[in-house]
């Protein structure tokens, strides 16, 4: 059986080796950023469990503006109780558990966070080869984002609360 819950500092370890498996080095946060996440943001850093082995994760900082900026990567700041847009920095599925709705599961949840906390919706930024598969979420595709965050084209996905079932 899967859990989900918020972050624990113990779980940095594994976290990475997941992050590590879905981004290149470039890409992928480094243990600091994780270390920041846990402390400041545990409240939108989400995971997903079995027998204690994380499976998954998304996570991400409010912000006050619909898309993701490269200095979230660096430098983030603890969540207003309300309002702004909830980022989502990582989402990241351990590869032994991809094609298992588990990205369904992570996404819904931050649904869930977003509505309760009167949130605007979800921004996040995807590769080319991922807009459909966040489209299938109802995400809307906003065009290539100013992002180039490990040297990459990234695009603007944004999902707005009123969109959510």
């Amino acid at each position: 059986m899967i859990s989900i819950r918020n972050v624990q500092p113990t779980d940095l370890e594994q976290l990475q080796l997941i992050e590590n498996e879905g981004f290149s080095v470039e890409e992928a946060a480094t243990k600091e950023a994780f270390v920041q996440r846990i402390k400041l943001i545990a409240d939108t850093f989400i995971v997903a469990v079995r027998d204690e082995k994380i499976l998954g994760y998304i996570n991400g900082p409010i912000i006050h503006q619909p898309y993701i900026t490269d200095d979230l990567f660096t430098e983030i700041k603890g969540n207003p109780k309300r309002g702004g847009y909830q980022s989502v920095l990582g989402l990241v599925v351990s590869k032994q558990a991809r094609n298992q709705g588990l990205a369904k599961i992570l996404i819904k949840k931050m649904e869930e966070l977003v509505k309760e906390n009167e949130r605007e919706g979800i921004t996040l930024t995807c590769k080319r080869e991922l807009v459909s598969f966040y489209e299938t979420f109802g995400f809307v595709n906003h065009g290539l984002s100013e992002s180039k965050h490990g040297g990459v084209n990234w695009y603007n996905l944004l999902k707005l609360r009123e969109s959510m079932n």
